[in-house]
């Protein structure tokens, strides 16, 4: 997949968007955030600071009354200072989580915008992990950089002020070698960049093993594919592992890093110190006041230093997820264009051109009419492209020329919200979602009445067998509907489809793989469902169609016959030879004495 430009933004400039469009709406909180950082500071410089009166006014010259002032400023010092870290990380923490919800509603906002080709190319587990992981790594970016922009480094400047103040020269001497440190990490920026973005990849990869042992568990133990699968997941975790240990390896070298330089700095610092306090005889007030402003300014300092490693990890993720919301859609959705009006339902395509990405064009000028209110059954072999029609009508993909028109308006020029109200859609894969039978059934028609999803039910034939449920139509489907059998699901799927009402229906394979005693009481409530409708079948055994108002046979992308069944069987040649095939296979099943007497099928596409 080709990534937008955010893919080679600079952090800089990447955090500049990150603050404008997440952190905008919170200003007024991180308001907030920023006075606790600066009581944080302040308290933080005053105890380093109050060290020098505690030396020299209470120890060295044993003043009564300063013992009991310096003691209540400091008891006072500490409780301001742990209300303002309290405030600090809560506020931060609220406003972290309402940009990590924020930012997943928008990524989810903008995948339903994505049309279907983009699902195509891009894999389930590559979205997974961008709602998750980089959906939450923008809170960890904006919270580390208000925690040590906005507080440690005020913390830091209050701290130095008060080093300069108490000893010019000795902190002149700290701050030579503090550069150093900050050399050293620049240096580890770049690979802690490139092996965070293959981390995340691999993280994908995991993902992507566990939904498909997951989604085929029955296979895998069917064919003893543990030890292989097993395999597979081993080598993608060791992935995650190996990479994640780099990372580590590179935060780890920040420490060890910023000790050698600080011992440095002591050393020099109290090297100076001592040859004042011997050959000066300069009080220790100083000194000690110093060498705790230097103390607490230590840690601060330190995760200022150590902050560009996992910032940049952090940024990786800021960036694939941005790379995700800059994806533009490539269907327009038309949201200001007229409402599409259905009175007979007439579907033509007028000189369709079509192909899927770079491959060769499936369909070359192909004219096909389905007329409103009768059955039109397509057939025909494999990858002619039977359901790519039913997609191109549902416009899951626009065509590269000519036009598809309902009742004389061309579906690419309405609403897109309104094409779709007016069908329903029944295929052969039943899609039901994690959620009770009656809102799977509710689907169809959001604001439908439990009365009314109940009789959709029924005239589906599913009211038995859901009541029969131990909650009835409050039974929870689990993912993938595991408990269901097919033509259960397929029956839900046909009362979700009767719920719509709407005047056109598409049948794509909606009685493949079931047995005869269900594909019989589908059968009777697609009839049902059929009535008054304009109906396209795609069709999986001839004997399902034969009464269609219309067969259009499809071959190559081409409509090579259409009629009635009886005048095909007399006057066609690739009609009636798929028909022959298969009177003769069900005739060869029926010698065998399969009880079902199933016709061999043609292969569906």
């Amino acid at each position: 997949m080709k990534l937008p430009p955010v893919a080679q933004e600079g952090s800089l400039r990447l955090i500049r968007r990150l603050f404008r469009e997440a952190g905008r709406d919170f200003a007024g909180r991180y308001a907030v955030v920023a006075v606790f950082g600066l009581g944080i500071a302040g308290t933080t410089a005053l105890a380093a600071w109050m060290i020098k009166a505690v030396v020299d006014d209470v120890f060295v010259a044993q003043r009564p009354d300063a013992l009991y002032v310096v003691a209540g400023i400091l008891v006072a010092n500490g409780i301001v200072r742990g209300i303002c870290m309290y405030g600090s990380t809560v506020t931060l923490g609220r406003i972290g989580n309402a940009i990590v919800a924020r930012m997943q509603q928008r990524m989810y906002d903008h995948l339903l915008s994505l049309g279907i080709d983009f699902y195509n190319r891009t894999p389930p587990s590559d979205l997974v992990t961008r709602m998750s992981h980089n959906a939450t790594a923008t809170r960890d970016v904006l919270q580390m950089l208000f925690t040590n922009l906005g507080r440690d480094l005020l913390t830091v400047i209050a701290l130095v002020a008060v080093m300069f103040i108490q000893s010019p020269v000795m902190s002149l001497l700290v701050l030579v070698v503090g550069p150093v440190a900050i050399l050293g990490i620049a240096r580890l920026v770049k690979r802690v960049r490139n092996v965070a973005r293959a981390q995340i990849v691999s993280l994908g990869m995991v993902i992507s093993d566990m939904q498909q042992t997951a989604q085929g568990i029955r296979i895998i133990k069917a064919f003893g594919l543990e030890p292989a699968i097993r395999r597979k997941m081993a080598s993608s975790i060791d992935m995650v592992r190996q990479r994640a240990d780099k990372i580590v390896r590179y935060r780890a070298r920040t420490s060890p890093l910023m000790e050698v330089v600080a011992g440095i700095g002591i050393g020099f610092v109290v090297l100076w110190a001592g040859y004042r306090a011997i050959y000066f005889d300069e009080p220790p007030g100083a000194l000690l006041s110093f060498l705790g402003a230097a103390a607490l300014a230590s840690d601060p300092a330190r995760r200022l230093a150590a902050m560009q490693i996992p910032l940049e990890a952090g940024l990786v993720a800021v960036r694939l997820m941005y790379e995700l919301l800059d994806t533009a859609p490539t269907m327009n959705l038309n949201p200001d264009g007229p409402e599409l009006s259905v009175t007979d339902g007439n579907v033509v395509f007028d000189n369709v051109v079509f192909g899927y990405g770079d491959a060769p064009l499936l369909f070359q000028g192909l004219d096909f009419t389905a007329e409103g209110g009768k059955t039109t059954a397509l057939v025909g072999p494999s990858g002619a492209g039977k359901s790519t029609m039913i997609s191109l009508i549902e416009r899951f993909f626009d065509i590269a020329g000519g036009a598809i028109r309902i009742d004389g308006q061309d579906i690419a020029a309405v609403k897109l919200s309104s094409l779709r109200e007016h069908i329903a859609l029944v295929s052969q894969e039943t899609i039901l979602f994690h959620d009770t039978i009656r809102q799977n059934i509710r689907c169809g028609r959001p604001d439908a009445t439990d009365a009314e999803v109940e009789q959709a039910a029924r005239d589906a034939m599913a009211h038995d067998f859901i009541v029969a449920t131990e909650a009835g139509y409050d039974s929870v489907i689990g993912d993938g509907a595991v408990q269901l059998s097919g033509g259960q699901r397929q029956r839900i799927a046909i009362a979700r489809a009767m719920l719509r009402d709407a005047r056109i229906l598409l049948l794509d394979e909606a009685t493949s793989s079931l047995d005869s005693e269900s594909e019989h009481q589908i059968q009777i409530a697609l009839d049902r469902l059929r009535q008054g409708r304009t109906t396209i079948v795609i069709a999986h055994r001839l004997s399902t169609v034969l009464g269609a108002d219309k067969i259009a046979v499809l071959v190559n992308g081409k409509i090579v016959e259409q009629g009635r069944h009886a005048e095909l069987i007399a006057n066609s040649q690739h009609y009636a030879r798929l028909y022959r095939l298969q009177f003769k296979g069900e005739e060869q099943a029926g010698r065998s004495g399969d009880p079902r007497r199933k016709a061999p099928t043609v292969a569906a596409e």
